[in-house]
This record gives structure tokens, sequence and C-alpha cells, in this order.
């Protein structure tokens, strides 16, 4: 199951004084099982283009591949809402789309609203919350007693209750604290490693990038710039800052060390890493 974006436009406000033309002539090919990273500057075009994948929005020109379905340009794809259910997109700041009276009611009005029993939608709820890390004497709770954090979690545990096969995340960190970020992506790590799930991120953060991601596709003016492995597009900070891209802090101190005499080669991938390879270097210095 390959995802497939096939010569895809999209125009906002067409035939407007407003008309923006956000994604132009979009050929893209993203591989299943992996983690993607969807990154560029504000107003690039990731967002117009992930919202493609479950046919929220319409090509202007193109079409766009996945689970065996096409979404053609003003043309939605049959069977919409069975797409919906296999292709979970996440926006940013979900938690505003809470409204049931109690957690568990909240993660379970998606699978019930699939023809899921009453019975089936609660088994399924409850999986989800534990997935995510929600315990059990929250499940009775009202959605707005929760954390931040929290109200994250059970967001993205409703959309993990209809056991989608592609997950697609806007900015899933925004406004959590460096532990509520990093928890959360470990939690997207262990959906892709132990639940095969094939997840599409959208970030502005280099860091996560670097180290819970497998590839990565820069939109730059609504179109393609590289789409490349994590590892090479990272393999030095010259390409990112062409890009006016900031790259991780490990990569900056690589460069800045070889900037000063040091000649450290091959890929760092973590402080660790780099310490090593300074001790290294020092030893036979």
């Amino acid at each position: 199951m390959q995802i497939s974006f096939q010569h895809v436009s999209y125009i906002y406000n067409e035939g407007t004084p407003y008309e923006y033309q956000a994604l132009n002539d979009v050929n893209l090919d993203i591989q299943e099982g992996k983690i993607t990273a969807i990154i560029g500057q504000t107003g690039s075009g990731k967002s117009t283009l992930v919202q493609h994948l479950n046919a929220l929005l319409l090509p202007k020109t193109g079409e766009i591949h996945i689970l065996d379905r096409v979404i053609k340009a003003s043309e939605n794809p049959k069977q919409l809402k069975a797409l919906r259910g296999d292709v979970g997109l996440v926006f940013q700041f979900p938690e505003y789309q809470l409204f049931e009276e109690t957690v568990l009611k909240d993660v379970a009005f998606g699978p019930k609203n699939f023809n899921v029993s009453e019975k089936d939608a609660i088994k399924r709820a409850k999986e989800a919350l534990q997935m995510v890390g929600i315990k059990e004497d929250s499940y009775e709770k009202s959605p707005l007693e929760l954390s931040g954090g929290q109200k994250r979690r059970v967001a993205i545990a409703g959309i993990l209750a209809m056991d989608p096969k592609v997950l697609v995340l806007d900015e899933p960190t925004a406004g959590l604290d460096p532990v509520g970020t990093k928890e959360m992506m470990q939690l997207f790590k262990k959906l892709n490693s132990d639940y095969n799930k094939t997840i599409l991120i959208v970030t502005h953060d280099m860091e996560q990038v670097f180290k819970y991601c497998d590839n990565v596709v820069v939109m730059q003016d609504g179109s393609v710039k590289v789409h490349t492995s994590v590892d090479e597009f990272f393999r030095d900070a010259e390409s990112c800052e062409e890009l006016n891209i900031l790259p991780p802090a490990v990569i900056r101190m690589k460069k800045m060390l070889n900037e000063n005499g040091f000649h450290i080669e091959g890929e760092i991938k973590d402080i660790t890493a780099l310490a090593k390879a300074i001790a290294k270097e020092v030893k036979h210095g």
C-alpha cells in the first residue's frame, strides 16, 4: 500500500481576490509502514497536502492513490466514510474536538459512528485509551477535567479506536511541555513499530524529525522540494541551511567542531555518539 500524489494542485478561494495556490503539481510517493515527516516554512503547503489524504480537501487537478482508493479532482471517492475510518487525521490542538460527557464515551463515539456495536465500541475505546497511556480511573471523567497532555492523548485515542491504517498528525506536540512532547513522540514510534501504522507528521521541530522519523518531505511554495531519508537529509548542516531549516543541535555541534579543527565523519545520531567521536579525536590527536 503506497500513498501517491500525482500532479496534485489545490487553490483556495478560487475566482476571488483572495485566490491562493497552496499546492502546485505535487508528485509524491510515501512509503508504507514508515514515519514520514512533512516539513517546511509556514504557508509552504504542509497542512493542505495532508488534508487531501482522507478527502477533507479535493484536488483542483491530479489525483491521490491511497489504500486502493483514488481521490480525483472535484470528485468524492467511493465509500468516503470508510476511507476516513482507514485514514485518521489528527488536527493541531485536537483536544478542542472533545465534546462527550465522559472520556470513555468520547473515544467510543468514532467506532459507534461506523456502526460498531455499543459493546465493541467500548472495548475498542478502552484498548485505545490503554494504548495512549490513559488510566482507567479517568474513563468516567469529563474531558474538560483533564490536563492538556491528557486531552491530547484522549483525542488521539478517539482516532485509534477506529483502527486506521494511516495516521496523519498535524503539529501533534504543539503547546506541550518537553516531557509531554517526548511521551507523545514515543507513542507515535510505538504505534509504528508495534502496530504497523503508517504515520505522517507535520512538524516544525527538527529534533523530532531527526530522532523519530524515517523519511522527510520538504514543502516549499506548494511544491515538493526534497524527499529523502532522514539520515540522508541530516547528513550535513548545509543542506538544511540552504532550505532555511535549522538543523538538529547535534548536527550543528558536529559542524562547529569540524570548523574548529576536528574531523568527525560519518553519521552522528545523538549526543552520546558525538561524545564518543570527540573522545576518539582527542585520544588520537
